[in-house]
């Protein structure tokens, strides 16, 4: 389907019986991935920005722009008549937003056009499109059909070599997530000596708070397009059969960071406790984590394959992690197993939140923000 035709057509054709509605993960995504591409063809006279209302002037006619992400959102489509519906990233979307909009798509030629990248073979939209009493036109794609251009292509299959995204980004496969969620890493040859990490750039922190579970943190120098885990501090309470106290975890911090300047602590958003501790001693700036798990693996995997993250050999708290941490296949979805974990968070926490804007990072399936 080529959306850049088919939402004009579908506009066009509109009799005016219902609202037109353009869903995406978030109105970010619909920019990126809808509005963006289409000003490119049609101009930006056509095809307007998302106002503070959430509607976007496409062709003359007033478009409804909505995040489908959050349960949150049904609220904004309850009681409306849909004529023409475009989905965006349908995969990414809480159900209940699909259930909704389906009730809401009750003109006699209401139309959805949605596009999805595939997922876990037990997602509830593979259910739908594999049931047998609705009327669905469904196309398949893979990456070799012509869409990127070839360069784009082999890196992309470089970049997902290894793990469930390549079967899903590049082969087009529903394939279940099982094994290690960082299969391609190599302990005995990817950490890098000390002697070549760097001494000088960008400095940062992420944590993975905990008290009884593990508490993990992660020093990261970003210098010459890549990021650098330079060094860490684990404390496992259990084995140590004591706890810390935030300022036990505050004084460990400032041990970490030593002499330099840092430029932002990244914290677990549930450790509010920690989080109030280090502002009340105000050396160090501190951010809360983007905490979404898959996607912060997604861009995590992506930028480790890519080489663009680097792993330092005293970093073994996180490379032993990285051995065990492992995808549950027993889950009815995607999820990982709650072990062996804590520093995996931590460079998790650092990836989505730092350097996916730092980077600007871009890839099939995942965008870095704006």
């Amino acid at each position: 389907m080529d959306i850049a035709v088919t939402i004009p057509q579908r506009i066009f054709t509109a009799k005016g019986e219902g609202l037109l509605v353009l869903l995406g993960n978030t109105k970010g995504t619909l920019e990126r991935n809808i509005l963006d591409p289409m000003r490119e063809i049609w101009s930006p006279d056509l095809v307007g920005n998302i106002s503070s209302d959430n509607t976007v002037k496409l062709f003359g006619k007033k478009v409804y722009a909505l995040g489908a992400d959050n349960k949150k959102h049904m609220a904004r489509i309850q009681g409306a008549t849909f004529e023409y519906v475009y989905g965006d990233e349908v995969t990414t979307w809480a159900e209940e937003v699909f259930q909704m909009l389906k009730s809401r798509l009750r003109c006699e030629h209401s139309h959805f056009d949605g596009t999805c990248n595939p997922d876990n073979p037990k997602h509830w939209f593979k259910t739908f499109l594999d049931s047998s009493d609705v009327d669905i036109y469904h196309q398949s794609y893979v990456i070799d059909d012509g869409a990127l251009p070839p360069k784009v292509v082999e890196e992309l299959k470089k970049e997902y070599a290894g793990t469930v995204y390549y079967n899903r980004f590049i082969l087009g496969q529903w394939a279940p997530a099982e094994g290690l969620v960082y299969a391609f890493f190599r302990p005995d040859v990817d950490p890098v000596p000390a002697a070549a990490l760097p001494s000088r750039g960008a400095w940062y922190i992420s944590i993975d708070y905990g008290t009884a579970n593990p508490c993990s943190m992660g020093l990261w120098c970003i210098a010459d397009g890549k990021a650098y885990r330079v060094d860490e501090y684990y404390f496992d309470s259990r084995k140590a059969r004591r706890q810390h106290t935030d300022e036990e975890y505050y004084k460990a911090l400032e041990n970490l960071a030593g002499d330099r300047e840092i430029e932002a602590v990244i914290v677990d958003p549930s450790a509010a406790s920690f989080i109030e501790t280090i502002r009340r001693h105000e050396r160090f700036v501190v951010y809360k984590a983007k905490n979404d798990v898959l996607d912060g693996i997604r861009v995590t995997a992506s930028l480790l394959r890519a080489g663009r993250v680097l792993i330092g050999d005293r970093c073994q708290a996180l490379i032993g992690e990285m051995q065990a941490y492992s995808w549950d296949d027993k889950a009815s979805g995607d999820a990982v197993i709650k072990e062996f974990d804590h520093a995996c968070d931590d460079m998790r926490y650092f990836c989505n939140t730092i350097l996916r804007r730092e980077f600007r990072w871009e890839s099939w399936g995942v965008r870095g923000d704006n």
